[in-house]
């Protein structure tokens, strides 16, 4: 009896830890760094849904520009999340990455976003943009 109170203890902390995971605040760790391998990454992204950490161009104003690579995330914590860069970034650009949905997409697991557009968008949770701006080393 003991043992079976003892395990199923451990798998309500287990399930609750992954509830908890699912259902943590949307955000991306990330930091300046190298890109001349052709990769941008985030440390960490967490995504209240399936979905896209999306690298845009940006600069002193702030304002996501055009996409120059994108990564699927799964819903929860992503870790290591590597985007291929689909364009040459030099050493001082500013890069924001950011957390898109695949919701509004005619095709699931295919980003479909372009700068204003609806498809595969990104999310506002209280209506702010979740994001990290980086620069290329």
């Amino acid at each position: 009896m003991r043992n079976s109170v003892a395990t199923m203890f451990a798998l309500c902390l287990t399930a609750g830890a992954a509830g908890a995971d699912g259902h943590a605040a949307p955000m991306v760790d990330a930091m300046n760094q190298d890109v001349s391998n052709g990769i941008v990454s985030a440390e960490k992204v967490m995504a209240g849904e399936n979905g896209w950490l999306v690298v845009h161009r940006t600069d002193a104003e702030m304002k996501p520009g055009p996409v120059v690579g994108y990564a699927p995330l799964r819903a929860g914590a992503n870790t290591d999340v590597a985007a291929i860069l689909q364009e040459d970034v030099a050493s001082g650009d500013m890069l924001m990455l950011m957390v898109h949905s695949e919701a509004g997409g005619t095709a699931t697991g295919v980003f479909e976003y372009t700068l204003g557009a609806k498809e595969d968008g990104p999310i506002k949770p209280d209506g702010k943009l979740v994001m990290q701006v980086i620069t290329a080393d």
